[in-house]
């Protein structure tokens, strides 16, 4: 897999926002890693451990991450991981 840089703008902060094309999903999610997010509110993590209790019954290769605040976009270190790593992102908002 060749590295790739992923460039995060901050919702809030657009002056003029960017139309992309939405990305088609992976063709096999079997050979795929899904990367579980939490943003780190309040019980995000249990949510995220019955999503991934299921994905790996099902044979799901799953990668866990976490933002350290709930208050603040992603370091750009755990979005880089994701991106290299993972073909899908489940976010755990737990609201």
């Amino acid at each position: 897999m060749t590295a790739q840089t992923y460039h995060m703008l901050d919702p809030t902060a657009e002056l003029a926002p960017e139309r992309r094309s939405r990305r088609s999903p992976p063709a096999d999610l079997k050979a795929a890693t899904i990367a579980l997010l939490s943003i780190s509110k309040e019980r995000s993590n249990e949510f995220l451990d019955t999503v991934e209790k299921r994905l790996n019954a099902k044979g799901y290769k799953v990668a866990r991450y976490m933002k350290p605040t709930h208050t603040k976009p992603a370091p750009e270190p755990i979005l880089q991981a994701i991106v290299e790593r993972c073909q899908a992102v489940i976010v755990g908002l737990a609201d």
